[in-house]
């Protein structure tokens, strides 16, 4: 399949996700009074945000073959180290900065880890997940810490005029996101990391550092996602995060990133967590409960990976 025609299937695919958010927007505004309303609209953008945050860093790390389960883990302790130094009188902007810097490096570990011993990202990420999630829970006992100053807290509830700064931090996350994937560099080995790794090295190209940089971004990612859930809730929580890399996981296949890798989108990544975001507040407004919630979004998963395995079985087949 000729780069011109990729791109017109991968634009032709956002568009059918564009049509879905639409269509669910129209049948949960029928089914549901509240639903279509500004304040409605200005929640699902809120709940978005993290999460958003999050599948950005992980389109990165899927679009390079690899996966991340470690996100939840580290946006828990990131947030903890946060409260933490922010407790101890740190300044808002250092301790934020210690954080978010504390889930890069955490990537870069990952990275490293995966690249030198030659180690699957599923498992390397899987045990660092345990790792912190237990780190996390023996720094605290097990309890929440909460109570911050104001300039903290600012950022994860005040608005902007007419949009909370949680959606305009994910906005500018975006924006980076989509430059740096598909207009840098960067993002072309990012996919080609995904397609043919060994190639790439034989071209000169630092493999190792390529890794770990895109780890990297999904930790700094996660490390940004938990400043932001505390901030909102003024509450830093050691069990914060369970879950929320399956969330992210949904919304990258779903948008069209191939599990394999070297083939996805941020756009696309956008538009499938706007599609389960607003898939859960309809759910939520009809009484549905959340047990059908995790169902429906277990098979999104599901459906999605065959939709992405049959792809890439043809691509291969029309190489």
């Amino acid at each position: 399949m000729k780069k011109a025609e990729i791109k017109t299937v991968r634009i032709s695919y956002r568009v059918l996700l564009v049509f879905v958010l639409v269509a669910m927007v129209m049948l949960l505004s029928i089914l549901s009074p509240f639903f279509f309303s500004w304040n409605n609209f200005l929640n699902i953008l809120n709940q978005s945000a993290v999460q958003l945050i999050l599948a950005i860093g992980m389109t990165f790390v899927i679009c390079s073959g690899g996966i991340d389960l470690s996100i939840g883990a580290i946006m828990a302790f990131s947030a903890i180290i946060m409260a933490m130094l922010l407790k101890a009188g740190i300044s808002p902007l250092g301790s934020i900065l210690t954080g978010a810097g504390i889930g890069f490096g955490i990537g870069i570990f990952h990275g490293v880890i995966i690249f030198t011993v030659k180690i699957n990202s599923f498992i390397v990420t899987l045990s660092t997940m345990a790792i912190l999630r237990g780190a996390t829970i023996l720094i605290t006992d097990g309890r929440p810490i909460y109570g911050f100053e104001s300039s903290f807290t600012f950022w994860g509830s005040a608005n902007t005029a007419v949009i909370g700064m949680p959606v305009v931090i994910a906005g500018l996350v975006a924006v980076s996101g989509i430059f740096l994937l598909e207009k840098t560099t960067f993002g072309n080995y990012c996919f080609f990391l995904g397609t043919n790794e060994k190639a790439l090295h034989r071209c000169g190209v630092s493999v190792g550092i390529y890794k770990s940089l895109i780890f990297g971004i999904s930790g700094f990612c996660a490390g940004l996602a938990g400043f932001l859930v505390t901030a909102r809730l003024n509450t830093a929580d050691p069990l914060a995060g369970s879950g929320y890399e399956m969330d992210a996981i949904a919304a990258v296949i779903l948008g069209g990133t191939l599990l394999q890798g070297g083939k996805g989108s941020i756009g696309g990544t956008i538009v499938a967590c706007l599609i389960l975001n607003v898939m859960r507040n309809g759910l939520t407004m009809l009484s549905i409960s959340s047990n059908y919630q995790q169902l429906l979004t277990g098979l999104i998963v599901l459906v999605s990976v065959i939709i992405s395995e049959i792809k890439s079985r043809k691509n291969e087949v029309m190489r």
